[in-house]
């Protein structure tokens, strides 16, 4: 403000006088104070004396006023600023941003289905019946020759992978190949693919086991030294397929002369063998050598359908009528691939889902069976109207008919949705194409697929954590040679990883990373609480990070310092995924909540709001599985601590919470005794909680419990209770918060009169962005970066009114004028930015008339546009004051006095 400025000021308002609503120092709209204008006239006449006592009077006065106006301000500054600077700003955009984004990825409704524990090895969905082996370790595998059916499946429908040609021609050239990729990926059925198609037309072709899986116990050395002897009966050109348990603490993986000792000993015999290992740092040295290749995944769309076909034919009983069989491999073991010049979609899964789960073959009856062949069958009392339009084949007279419903099934919203998975793997197609078939064929009603189809992700998390830490107590491997033990930390960072990608999906990857390390830290000490974990600073592998927990990386924006940047981000594979892995997590390992309670706690002091409103939001939806849990050890310690970033983490995790129907009640009771008895750290907690607009019962009293928190102790909690009572203006009802803060503007208690002019003058200052939860598309999301007032008055022209009135109160009201004229400047200055584009021309288009809509408002205004363009720092472009002064004041309204200075 220019200093020769304040001398235009204008006259100070009148004397303290209620009016509609407004509060008691506020004058009504145009009037002025009488004593102020007293001073400008002459002496009153009287003695020295009575002169001096006046005059000290009125000192003391202003003085008073001047504390006021300071304790006014105090309480306008943000409470959530606390531990910065007096005048750095928090990111309560990002912060906002980073919550919607948590909760996009965590509170899809999904209704997970259970897992019978009477039976781990049995999923039942209807009457689709899968196997779940994920408690199986490599070393339960038994080495043996490949039944010539699961070959002979295999040689009919295996899609081959892209670069696959590549594959088998190496495998060829060195005879031994080292094939990498993620667990469930279909490597071990594109390995027996490769093994079948070599030592067909080789030396073993007509050997009725030649494709013989390797004992994993027995490792590279004694595979080979069993090659040479031909030891068991072994002939001439044999296929071997080996999975070695690299992840056993302790093993050791091949070296490069064990594998060149392997490879020459099976050109010697005329053999073949594929090592298939997972990727990660204890493989990654194998997969760049000479003899290693990475799998790729198989496509989703090419295996649901061929799984599909291979469904309805084996119910229909009709396959030639469609040519039956899957579309990548001849009958006579030819490959389409080889006669194209090996182009073509990916794929890796064995006919019957054949994962890495399904290494002993013959999985595929065990595994399926979805339809009943009778179809007359009804559920839930007999309603047929579950199915819809779904009949019997028999009713359409033609399995083409058959398969083009299944399509458009497959692309049905509601189906996709409940998958929730971005690509199926092999064993996860044969399940979804059994739910399809069974559906189609009359068995499966339209629920029981829905539920089916979001078991899927529900599967996925249950394997990955399934007797995780089980090797840990496994003997080291026969090999030979001396194991270096390895640390927890090496088995225990896939899952750490996997659930901070649950936590803080869509944050920077290398946020996730981090968060992962610490997560692995914690579990290492919980498992192994006498010994040091050690943690290893060169042996990440983010390409492997990603293969092994289905994520994929994307750029994108990183809030940094209030400005946005593109960064690496990373996400989960499907939207399921994050709360499959968060439930499974919480409901089936209890002796992991202690080590990932105290990780949420460490993610609760992270400055960066991307990763700590986002493990606010996964703690929420943890409480919501355990509520008593959760309660305990996470909402409550957090809602006590002294740090304002720790009490918003609590109060975020109590809101979500409440978005469940089944704990709302007991959220809003837990805020509402908080804000009658809680100490005053939970009645900050309190009102954070109650600015989200979901933890009390109605609007009416969310606000009657933000102003016991407010006016309590001599408004000791003012600063935080005004700030939710302006999140809360960005929800439907905000009518009901104006309403009631021109009623508390109209209180005879000062404290209530303090909040509502707070309120007023926070609601000018705050930008949308940091309140507001709608994405960018909505009236309010398109104005981001807008004060909320102006955003307000410019959506919604029916509160055009009420907003003026609220703010001429707090312009005319003594203890909040200066910060209320410092916020008008503000909105005056944001017309348009800086490069001369229009920004909330339009919100002060409409506020503006309404605010001065007397003579005094008028030449207040006036004068604040002459010190705005004598501002010395500062100083607002003439032609731009003009423009705001047309937008305020008509012009049969303006004088000439104000046309000379305004036009």
């Amino acid at each position: 403000m220019a200093d020769e400025a304040v001398a235009d000021r204008p006259a100070e308002p009148a004397a303290p006088r209620a009016k509609d609503a407004r509060s008691p120092e506020a004058p009504p709209r145009g009037g002025a104070r009488g004593d102020d204008k007293a001073k400008d006239g002459p002496d009153a006449p009287g003695s020295s004396d009575a002169s001096d006592a006046a005059d000290a009077e009125a000192a003391e006065r202003e003085k008073e006023r001047e504390r006021a106006a300071d304790r006014f301000k105090d309480r306008t500054r943000d409470p959530l600023a606390e531990e910065q600077g007096e005048d750095e700003p928090t990111d309560a955009a990002a912060a906002t941003r980073a919550r919607r984004s948590g909760q996009k990825l965590l509170t899809s409704g999904r209704d997970l289905i259970g897992i019978d524990r009477s039976d781990v090895d049995r999923l039942h969905i209807g009457d689709i019946n899968i196997g779940l082996d994920a408690r199986r370790s490599g070393l339960s595998m038994r080495g043996g020759p490949v039944p010539e059916e699961e070959l002979l499946r295999i040689r009919r429908t295996h899609i081959e992978p892209e670069g696959y040609v590549r594959l088998r021609r190496a495998l060829e050239a060195r005879r031994l190949l080292v094939l990498g990729g993620a667990p469930g990926t279909g490597r071990a059925s594109t390995a027996l693919a490769l093994l079948e198609e070599v030592t067909r037309d080789g030396e073993g072709g007509q050997n009725v086991e030649r494709v013989r899986r390797a004992d994993p116990e027995r490792g590279v050395r004694e595979l080979a030294t069993q090659v040479v002897d031909g030891e068991g009966g072994h002939l001439r050109g044999t296929g071997y397929l080996l999975e070695p348990a690299l992840d056993r603490p302790g093993a050791l993986p091949p070296d490069g002369m064990d594998l060149d000792q392997l490879a020459s000993a099976l050109a010697e015999r005329g053999s073949y063998a594929v090592v298939v290992v997972s990727v990660g740092s204890a493989a990654n040295p194998l997969l760049a050598g000479r003899y290693g290749a990475i799998c790729p995944p198989a496509p989703t769309r090419e295996l649901v359908a061929v799984r599909l076909r291979k469904r309805l034919e084996e119910e229909h009983g009709d396959p030639a009528r469609v040519g039956g069989g899957g579309r990548a491999r001849d009958r006579d073991g030819g490959s389409a691939r080889d006669r194209d010049g090996g182009s073509g979609l990916g794929g890796g899964g064995g006919l019957d889902g054949h994962a890495d789960r399904d290494r002993d073959g013959g999985r595929d009856e065990g595994r399926t069976r979805g339809a009943d062949q009778g179809g007359d069958r009804t559920r839930d009392g007999g309603q047929d109207q579950d199915r819809g339009q779904d009949r019997r084949p028999d009713d359409d007279g033609s399995l083409s008919r058959l398969l083009e419903r299944a399509a458009e099934l497959r692309e049905d919203p509601e189906v996709t949705e409940a998958v929730g998975l971005d690509d199926l793997r092999p064993a996860e197609a044969e399940l979804f194409a059994s739910l399809l078939a069974g559906h189609l064929l009359g068995s499966v009603g339209r629920e029981e697929l829905l539920s089916g189809c979001r078991g899927l992700a529900a599967v996925q998390a249950y394997e990955w954590f399934a007797g995780v830490d089980r090797a840990l107590a496994a003997p080291p491997p026969g090999d030979g040679r001396a194991p270096v033990r390895s640390g927890t930390a090496a088995l225990f960072h896939p899952v750490a990883f996997r659930i901070a990608l649950a936590v803080l999906g869509g944050a920077s990857h290398s946020a996730v990373s981090a968060a992962a390390h610490l997560l692995t830290w914690e579990l290492s000490v919980q498992s192994d609480p006498d010994s040091t974990p050690a943690r290893p600073l060169f042996c990440d592998d983010p390409e492997s990070d990603l293969a092994l927990s289905r994520a994929r990386p994307a750029d994108g924006p990183v809030d940094v310092a209030g400005a946005e940047v593109t960064g690496r981000l990373i996400f989960y594979r499907g939207a399921a995924l994050p709360a499959a892995v968060l439930a499974e997590l919480w409901d089936r390992h209890f002796p992991v909540r202690a080590p990932v309670v105290r990780w949420l706690r460490l993610l609760a002091d992270d400055p960066r709001p991307q990763v700590s409103m986002r493990a606010a939001v996964a703690a929420g939806e943890l409480s919501v599985r355990d509520f008593e849990h959760g309660y305990a050890e996470l909402v409550r310690p957090l809602a006590e601590a002294p740090t304002p970033r720790r009490r918003v983490f609590a109060a975020t995790a109590l809101d979500q919470a409440a978005g469940h129907a089944s704990h709302r009640r007991a959220v809003r009771k837990v805020v509402e005794d908080w804000s009658r008895h809680g100490t005053p750290a939970l009645r900050w907690t309190a009102a954070m909680a109650l600015g989200y607009g979901r933890s009390a019962d109605s609007m009416d009293d969310t606000l009657d419990a933000l102003a016991r928190i407010g006016v309590r102790d001599d408004g000791e909690q003012l600063a935080v209770a005004s700030l939710n009572v302006v999140r809360l203006l960005t929800l439907p009802e905000c009518a009901t918060v104006l309403r009631r803060l021109a009623d508390w503007t109209g209180h005879h208690g000062e404290e209530y009169q303090d909040l509502a002019l707070v309120s007023i003058v926070r609601l000018a200052l705050t930008d949308v962005d940091e309140v507001l939860d709608d994405e960018p598309g909505t009236p309010l999301g398109d104005r981001g970066d807008w004060p909320l007032l102006l955003a307000l008055a410019a959506t919604r022209p029916e509160l055009t009114g009420k907003l003026a009135d609220l703010f001429w109160t707090a312009l005319n009201t003594a203890r909040s004028r200066d910060v209320a004229f410092d916020a008008l400047e503000t909105l005056l200055r944001s017309a348009s930015r800086k490069d001369g584009r229009e920004w909330t021309r339009e919100g002060l288009a409409a506020l503006l008339p309404a605010l001065t809509a007397e003579e005094h408002d008028r030449r207040r205004l006036d004068w604040l546009l002459r010190r705005m363009m004598r501002d010395q720092d500062r100083p607002l472009a003439e032609e731009r004051a003009r423009a705001l002064w047309r937008l305020a004041v008509p012009a049969r309204q303006r004088r000439s006095e104000e046309e000379e200075s305004h036009g």
